[in-house]
């Protein structure tokens, strides 16, 4: 493998994480209220 094609190898891992970030973000920004629902029902029931 060359310098070049490895170098192209990094930047393709770097997109995939990149991309991966973006969709975890749009779906905590989607489902945030909904998870903060659950973990204040879930500190709830420990506090009890």
């Amino acid at each position: 493998m060359t310098g070049s094609e490895r170098g192209q190898g990094m930047v393709e891992y770097a997109l995939i994480l990149v991309l991966i970030a973006v969709v975890v973000i749009v779906v905590l920004i989607v489902l945030g209220n909904q998870v903060q629902n659950v973990f204040c029902n879930i500190s709830g029931a420990i506090g009890q």
